[in-house]
């Protein structure tokens, strides 16, 4: 059935943006800790640079899962925007901050600025993932609906918080990830260093959030749970946790590229057994997938659109993200900017 297509096109988006998304807060979750402005220069330098190309462009993936909400389940779209308004409100708010942030940083002289800015940035990467990920918890939970009004308890019930702190774990995971192996293919063997430990330290942050996750579920979303924990559900959680342990010692061994091809894996599984454990709700147990979806004719034609959209755009995204891990990309210098014919 075509909805059931369109359900699915909507869950690889979510991993593709929890994945891509998810690499840029957790940088700038690491640019919140890095320390002052002595300490942290070296990391936030990292940062800026492995950044810069593609921060901007993973915002696609947000675009793209908002479309495919607003046109192929629109109930679903009311439904969650009604309850969630507050929480999807600040995850936004977060997002203009933390690019606002960002871009305005690096080119701004005054220490006392960038500090500003910097904070922004930073402070804003954390948050947007944590509404995002109590937002998606809360759905989860089922204490949304037809009907339901916003309130306070739709977003920061257990399951809600314990999905927002797995949000910013992850992101930290996969941040920490990228910027060992960007600061390898730099030579910076004291950020690789650094990096590292804080890749094992998210990693078993991330785990036991993952452990105390399934407890609270279990009683505050029973759904959900009893389809991470049998059948697809638990075996996608099951290879999840071996890409991420299998992480660890292709790190310590100095690979660059099978330790982001294993976060990500881990990340875009979790997402997956998420989708297929929530099965046939896309709110449990309230709207089924045939019951949110649109009119066959709408679907047809965004089935349509979104198969032009992926062959247009697809390959550029992938040349970018291709050039921009083989470092390929590089930032001009003021020198070179200053050569430049007028």
């Amino acid at each position: 059935m075509i909805e059931a297509v369109i359900a699915w096109i909507l869950l690889l988006a979510v991993a593709a943006y929890a994945c891509g998304g998810g690499t840029d807060y957790g940088a700038g979750f690491w640019d919140l800790v890095a320390g002052g402005a002595d300490r942290g220069s070296a990391p936030r330098r990292l940062i800026d640079h492995a950044m810069a190309p593609v921060w901007e462009v993973n915002n696609v993936w947000l675009i793209f899962v908002l479309v495919l909400m607003w046109t192929g389940f629109p109930e679903l779209f009311r439904i969650v925007f009604s309850a969630m308004w507050l929480p999807l409100a600040l995850a936004a708010v977060g997002l203009v901050l933390r690019g606002a942030g960002f871009a305005l940083r690096k080119p701004t002289r005054r220490l006392a600025g960038r500090r500003v800015y910097g904070a922004a940035f930073a402070i804003a990467s954390v948050l947007t993932p944590f509404f995002l990920g109590a937002a998606v918890g809360g759905v989860a939970t089922g204490r949304v609906g037809t009907g339901t009004t916003a309130s306070a308890d739709a977003w920061s019930n257990p399951t809600s918080v314990i999905a927002g702190l797995l949000a910013v774990a992850a992101s930290a995971f996969l941040g920490a990830v990228f910027l060992t192996g960007d600061a390898r293919r730099l030579g910076e063997d004291a950020l690789v260093a650094y990096f590292r430990r804080r890749t094992l330290l998210s990693l078993a942050v991330l785990a036991v959030l993952a452990l105390v996750g399934l407890r609270v579920t279990r009683d505050d979303a029973s759904h959900v749970h009893y389809g991470l924990t049998h059948g697809t559900g638990l075996v996608l959680v099951a290879v999840a946790a071996g890409c991420a342990v299998a992480t660890v010692p292709l790190l310590l061994r100095g690979a660059t590229t099978w330790p982001r091809v294993t976060a990500l894996g881990s990340v875009a599984l979790v997402v997956a057994a998420w989708g297929i454990a929530q099965r046939p709700y896309l709110v449990p147990t309230s709207l089924t997938v045939a019951e949110g979806a649109g009119s066959p004719a709408t679907l047809r034609w965004l089935l349509i659109v979104t198969l032009v959209a992926v062959v247009l755009v697809g390959p550029a995204l992938v040349f970018l993200y291709w050039l921009d891990t083989h470092g390929k990309l590089q930032p001009l210098t003021d020198a070179e900017l200053a050569d430049e014919p007028s």
